[in-house]
């Protein structure tokens, strides 16, 4: 048994953003992850696409706390957290003039928030600035605050950095049972792999399960449906597809099937919207193909099957229209952190300062760390940099210069470094540095990256897995 002031159940960007923010504070934090690695459950499948805030109610909490993130990442995480964050704007398009009060009220609504630099842009300044859009494209507001990032790497990224400053992370961990206690400091007693956890506060930030956590705790008060979204990963020959990530006019469910720039050159179409009973329904469909290609090449139509190299699924977790961020008055110390789908990545700072003060407001206390350690060193990339800047790197490690994975460009040395960041599953890896995200799947580097961390972790062959236990790729050695 070990005793903890916060437990926090999931290591996605919710519960990520909110150990890093209690990490400032002299607490003993623990993260709970039912996954082999964080960014395993609802995150790995986000587009990546940081919001500006202008597509939400403007007296919903997800609107406030999209503007807030917004501002945090830019002006606070992408430097301290070493994260590659690319404001390249956003733009919503209508195919009908007559849509033009709809945009006008997205940009009031925007302007409201304080979202800055809204335009609305006619044909001709689109025929400049975004040339491969359709001819149906008749106007669009220009939201020059949105931007794009990897959603992996956040998260990572505020793992690490909470880690370095204390938070305890423990990965498959399933949390299956809930006690409450009355013996003062200790309100949770929480089991999770045969092991038992206390606490004083329980932040339950468990995506898609969220809802049978917080009954598991006391307090059912809420479902969660998961809405089904698919997307397309498009080959890197395109990444000069699009100038801006292109929205059509969103409707009451759903932002529309979009074409997504992505800060690692892939651009994505996508997603689909539709709600489904099974919290593990993470198929793709030949409807969902057509669906997104219909939608995709109204405002691109250069677009081709032959572009894509990958097809995913992702579940939202939907809760209403809105975040469902509260303290259960009936289970003191539960703070519940539910239904954060989008855009609930680019809110994730502001969520989680939301989060902690609602935590003080019901008893914990936070006592500033004056050992706090914000920052957190940049990882190389060489897919990111210039060629004159690889070549300083392998004169310093010459295995910068043994290259892996040739779809992506990444290094023995890459690769070595994300195991010591915290990668055990190949699927950690591809995460971290993008070996296997290429076109060939990993065809020509998966051998390589399994010996590599075989070294690097001490294990055989057999017990390296694509995502955890149940996913192992070799079943027999042979000489």
């Amino acid at each position: 048994m070990s005793s903890h002031d916060v437990i926090i159940v999931g290591a996605g960007i919710t519960g990520a953003a909110i150990a890093r923010e209690l990490s400032g504070f002299k607490l003993k934090t623990l993260i709970l992850e039912k996954e082999a690695e964080a960014a395993f459950g609802v995150s790995k499948s986000n587009s990546g696409i940081i919001h500006a805030g202008t597509q939400n109610d403007p007296g919903s909490l997800k609107a406030r706390l999209c503007v807030e993130g917004n501002r945090l990442i830019h002006d606070e995480l992408a430097r301290d957290l070493g994260l590659n964050f690319i404001r390249c704007g956003q733009l919503i398009v209508v195919f009908d003039l007559k849509d033009l009060p709809e945009l006008e009220k997205i940009q009031r609504d925007g302007e409201t928030l304080g979202v800055e630099g809204l335009q609305i842009v006619d044909r001709l300044w689109l025929n400049a600035h975004e040339p491969g859009l359709g001819p149906e494209v008749q106007a669009a507001l220009y939201v020059p605050s949105a931007g794009i990032i990897s959603p992996y790497r956040f998260v990572y990224a505020l793992i690490e950095n909470a880690v370095k400053n204390g938070v305890e992370l423990k990965t498959s961990h399933k949390v299956t049972a809930i006690r409450r206690l009355k013996d003062g400091k200790h309100r949770f007693e929480v089991t999770a792999s045969g092991k038992i956890f206390k606490a004083g506060f329980l932040v339950n930030a468990a995506g898609l399960f969220a809802d049978e956590l917080s009954a598991m705790a006391g307090a059912p008060g809420f479902r969660i449906t998961p809405r089904k979204g698919e997307e397309y990963l498009l080959d890197k020959k395109r990444e000069h597809l699009v100038n801006h990530i292109i929205f059509p006019l969103p409707t009451a469910d759903s932002k529309g099937i979009l074409i997504i720039r992505t800060s690692d050159g892939n651009p994505m179409i996508g997603p689909t919207a539709h709600d489904t009973g099974n919290k593990n329904d993470l198929a793709t469909t030949d409807e969902g193909l057509a669906e997104t290609l219909k939608g995709a090449r109204r405002m691109i139509p250069s677009i081709s099957k032959s572009d894509i190299i990958a097809y995913f699924a992702g579940l939202r977790p939907v809760c209403g229209h809105d975040f469902l961020i509260r303290h259960e008055e009936k289970v003191p110390g539960l703070v519940n952190v539910a239904g954060i789908q989008s855009p609930g990545l680019t809110a994730a700072p502001a969520i989680a300062r939301h989060v902690r003060g609602i935590l003080e407001e019901n008893g914990l206390e936070l006592i500033p760390r004056k050992d706090f350690h914000k920052q957190r060193e940049k990882p190389v990339h060489l897919f990111q940099i210039p060629l004159s800047k690889t070549r300083e790197l392998i004169k310093k490690e010459p295995a910068y210069g043994d290259i892996v994975c040739r779809c992506e460009l990444v290094s023995a040395q890459e690769i070595r470094d994300a195991v010591k960041r915290g990668a055990r599953t190949l699927d950690g890896v591809k995460f971290r540095t993008r070996a296997q995200a290429g076109r060939c799947h990993g065809g020509f580097c998966t051998t390589r990256i399994i010996k590599l961390m075989q070294e690097e972790l001490g294990l055989g062959p057999k017990e390296i897995t694509k995502r955890g236990p149940g996913t192992e790729l070799i079943s027999d050695e042979r000489k």
